[in-house]
């Protein structure tokens, strides 16, 4: 499958890709695509070097006539987020991605593609493995964890970079030009519960939430998709008080909106038929309500012996009470750019086994107050069910800056070579530029990208028209760099 995607052009990005593809690189797991690219830049003959956060530096000179222009710093992460779907039988520590071609678009079998941030990455080794193409000194930056705590950039070494323009490559629309973003923080809290001995003469379920589409929880959190966990909560709040809880495990990454949940109940045998209709009537108001939005949601259920333990019944309300509390979606819309999402929160995962309740979620914002506030009402139910609540991996926006130089310059030329208006923008997602405009607080930054759907998700695909724009396109942009 992979070869077919070697075939597509531009082979510069399409052959690297497929070459880092092949290398496992999960969040905090990125020793092997570290020393990949190490080897990269070091074959290649280029000046190449590591920091101690583990971010890879590798540098270029201008080509022949392009001495005098601006140095430019070309960004990408080298982490990507693995996710699968529950009956796909894939190890990510062993496996490279399965990439196929379907209908003008590259996608995985069943994984999430990795073009999130990989298609930059890959672009930055075509330009610097490149003979024949004008551009400027280049400093390639490539950083680790950005999925997972953006520690790359936070812990990033300003030092290794001389750069006065910065290209972040990490966008998803090709006609996109991104000048700020949202900063984060995550909120994870723990709850230890009274277990007892269950009842006897019952039946068991597994009940499973599936066929969501999930999503990236910050650029998909405005598309009105379901959350699993929280669909899976309000079934059980609602189900007959004679339904007890053994566990519940739904959602993990931080940064994607749950696509599944899965929970064990059991009742006693009088109920059955009860619990079987509440279910049914479940997925018809579930479907009913995300029409047109969700239209593969479903919920099946599956007869199983009954657990030896099961969640006390007053804490089992309570517990359910918090989840149906917490905020889940878009807090507040920003008042000064149309159709931006300012504020949110998302349930990340929620695993209720074994006498301990945890949760994971991420609040996002591009102003730092309306972050606070997102980040207070989020806790508040756990606080008050005695959770365990850690607030952390805080990290700011990136105020635009309309009058930025790179965006009159990359704006111009999108003009003239698509005969359209580019879509300026700030984005709801976690961009890095607003930590590394801590670290190199006098370089002009933009972020751009070819089309990517579905992100974070194993729907995950890259257009392969739009990444032959965005290739041109680059390459004008960076034969236009002004000069010093």
């Amino acid at each position: 499958m992979s070869k077919e995607v070697r075939e597509l052009e531009p082979k510069a990005i399409w052959e690297n890709f497929c070459n880092l593809n092949a290398v496992p690189r999960a969040s905090k797991k990125e020793e092997r695509v570290i020393q990949f690219m190490i080897e990269f830049g070091e074959n290649l003959g280029l000046e190449t070097h590591k920091d101690k956060i583990g971010n890879v530096i590798i540098k270029k000179p201008a080509s022949a006539g392009m001495e005098d222009r601006k140095t430019v710093i070309l960004q990408s992460h080298l982490d990507m987020v693995h996710q699968k779907n529950n009956d796909t039988d894939f190890d990510f520590d062993t496996q490279g991605i399965e990439m196929m071609i379907d209908n003008g678009w590259v996608t995985a079998k069943g994984t999430t593609l990795g073009a999130d941030n990989g298609l930059g990455v890959a672009t930055i080794m075509g330009l610097l493995a490149s003979t024949d193409i004008d551009h400027p000194a280049l400093e390639a930056m490539f950083t680790v964890d950005e999925e997972t705590g953006m520690t790359g950039a936070k812990e990033l070494d300003p030092s290794y970079y001389d750069g006065e323009i910065l290209l972040n490559l990490d966008t998803e629309d090709d006609d996109e030009l991104s000048i700020g973003c949202a900063g984060g923080i995550d909120t994870n809290t723990r709850y230890e519960y009274e277990q007892l001995y269950s009842l006897e003469d019952t039946q068991a379920f597994k009940v499973e939430i599936k066929g969501l589409k999930g999503g990236h929880s910050g650029m998909d959190i405005d598309q009105g998709r379901a959350n699993a966990n929280k669909l899976m909560a309000r079934l059980l709040t609602l189900a007959t008080s004679d339904c007890m809880l053994h566990s519940f495990e739904g959602g993990g990454l931080r940064n994607a909106i749950p696509r599944e949940a899965v929970a064990v109940v059991s009742l006693l045998r009088r109920h059955v038929d009860g619990f079987k209709s509440h279910v049914k009537e479940m997925q018809e108001m579930f479907a009913r309500e995300y029409d047109p939005v969700e239209t593969d949601i479903r919920i099946e259920i599956t007869e199983i012996d009954t657990p030896d333990q099961m969640v006390a019944g007053e804490e089992r309300i309570e517990m359910l009470h918090a989840l149906n509390a917490v905020h889940n979606g878009v807090f507040k819309m920003s008042l000064k750019f149309d159709n931006l999402v300012e504020t949110s929160s998302s349930l990340a995962q929620v695993i209720i086994k074994d006498g301990v309740f945890t949760t994971k979620s991420l609040q996002r914002s591009s102003v730092e107050s309306t972050k606070t506030d997102v980040a207070t009402t989020v806790r508040s139910p756990f606080d008050l069910l005695g959770a365990e609540v850690e607030q952390s991996g805080d990290y700011p926006g990136w105020e635009p800056n309309p009058d930025s130089p790179i965006l009159k310059t990359m704006a111009e030329i999108y003009r003239e070579r698509f005969k359209e208006e580019p879509d300026i923008k700030a984005c709801h997602a976690g961009l890095e530029c607003g930590i590394l405009g801590t670290h190199l607080p006098d370089v002009d930054m933009i972020s751009f990208g070819p089309t990517i759907k579905h992100a974070h998700s194993p729907d995950e695909c890259a257009s392969i028209e739009s990444v032959e724009k965005f290739w041109g396109y680059l390459l004008q942009v960076l034969k236009s760099i002004p000069k010093k």
